[in-house]
């Protein structure tokens, strides 16, 4: 056979592979606990309105979790209602799963040992809530015949299905009050549950832990006992919480499974050292598709990012989720040698900690982009002038921008190049009716300085 031929098979064959298969993938998004201490309730509360507001806690880390398919978190709080309390039993503001939904978080899981923190009526308001803002929960039931339905609960997302289970070491000590249920780590329940996960026939198990010893950075033996029963029993991904620091991550390439023991806090009120933030774990599923219609799902990306918790000086102390990405090179919003002293600390802990992770590196993702420049064309205390719209002006775009209660802008869109935002400034000041127009630098979408032209 010719060396033409033998190139043309190979090339049939190979067409053949490719064309006759289907491949899919999924970004999954795993963030550790999230907690409302005292000064957390009070950082979000706004006395104008007597209301709480928490878009200024998530903001910057909020296009991160958006940006996955499916992003999960822990609930370490009761949604039970006024009065709200921080440690030892929490009790959180509604307005805090309304921000979570808003963030970007798809699922929560609920069993951990402060789900009781407020006994039946804080475990049932809690899952009131969660339903009345759409987001979907596991982990606690109000009873047995709701969790006959709803567990393990299967999600799916770019044509994947998903089997979800969640259990806790304990509640700290309060019984729970029949006929609620919280899943408790009771190794024959697992495995029954996790038979019937495999009879759902999706496409990967996932369970979620609470379990290990609080403020150490290593896995014992229990955990990694009960990680190994779940990979025995068809789990691919094992996702711990509790002990309030980072623990290690281990993904097994050949077996298709992966462990991460601990994630840390995601959002809470302690500033101690390594208690002050957590990691994000990205798992990207690739699944391919056979003409046959059977298919295989693989762990085809896995990596982690940290994010820190920032308290400023206000009085009360506000509170920032910052994604280390973004904020190692530029740290404008640490006002002081300490802050940023803790936010360094951190980020080295953490990294020297996660040298220890088998097959799991940080995330390669490129920073946001979050610095920009606007032309600000008009501004108005009362009414918004009519701009007019000319061709240039379209083709830079038209934005209302609220300033306050009573000051708003004409703007352009976005430029993220100094350059052409001058070039432009000088454009529309020569071309248009607006020659007192100006350059402003905005940063994560506040504005921060007003630019002179041609510097």
């Amino acid at each position: 056979m010719s060396r033409s031929i033998i190139l043309f098979v190979l090339f049939a064959f190979s067409a053949q592979v490719t064309f006759g298969q289907d491949t899919t993938t999924v970004s999954l998004l795993f963030v550790g606990d999230v907690m409302q201490h005292d000064s957390q309730i009070s950082a979000a509360y706004d006395p104008i309105s007597k209301s709480y507001d928490y878009s200024a806690c998530f903001q910057y880390v909020k296009p991160i979790i958006q940006s996955a398919d499916v992003a999960i978190a822990n609930l370490e709080v009761t949604l039970a209602g006024p009065p709200y309390k921080g440690y030892p039993q929490f009790s959180a503001p509604d307005q805090l799963a309304e921000e979570l939904k808003e963030t970007g978080f798809d699922i929560l899981v609920t069993a951990n040992n402060h789900s009781l923190d407020r006994r039946r009526k804080g475990l049932e308001r809690t899952i009131d809530v969660l339903d009345s803002v759409s987001i979907l929960h596991t982990g606690t039931f109000k009873d047995s015949s709701s969790r006959a339905v709803k567990y393990p609960l299967v999600f799916e997302k770019n044509g994947f299905r998903f089997s979800l289970l969640n259990y806790t070491y304990g509640t700290n000590g309060i019984p729970v009050t029949q006929p609620n249920i919280v899943n408790l780590i009771d190794t024959v329940k697992i495995k029954a549950d996790l038979a019937q996960a495999r009879a759902q026939n999706t496409d990967a198990i996932i369970v979620f832990m609470h379990w290990g010893a609080e403020y150490q950075d290593t896995p014992n033996r229990s955990q990694k006992r009960i990680a190994a029963l779940c990979f025995e029993n068809g789990a691919m991904l094992v996702i711990g919480a509790h002990p309030h620091v980072v623990q290690p991550m281990e993904r097994d390439t050949v077996k298709n499974t992966l462990v991460a023991y601990s994630l840390g806090n995601f959002v809470s009120g302690q500033q101690s050292r390594y208690r002050d933030g957590g990691a994000m774990l990205w798992v990207e599923l690739e699944k391919i598709r056979a003409t046959d219609s059977t298919s295989a799902v693989q762990i085809k990306e896995a990596a982690y990012e940290l994010e820190w918790v920032y308290r400023n000086n206000e009085s009360p102390k506000k509170y920032f989720i910052l994604p280390v990405k973004e904020f190692e090179k530029d740290t404008m919003l640490l006002t002081t040698a300490a802050s940023k002293g803790m936010f360094k600390t951190f980020k080295d802990d953490s990294r020297k900690l996660f040298l220890k992770n088998k097959n799991i590196s940080e995330s390669d993702r490129l920073p946001l982009e979050t610095s920009y420049y606007r032309v600000v064309l008009t501004s108005s205390s009362d009414s918004l002038p009519v701009v007019d719209s000319t061709s240039i002006l379209n083709f830079y775009g038209l934005n209302v921008e609220q300033v306050n209660d009573s000051l708003f802008n004409w703007t352009t869109g976005q430029f993220y190049d100094r350059e052409i935002a001058e070039q432009a400034l000088a454009e529309i000041k020569s071309t248009t009716p607006y020659a007192d127009a100006k350059l402003v630098w905005y940063y994560w979408d506040r504005r921060r300085e007003e630019l002179p032209s041609g510097k």
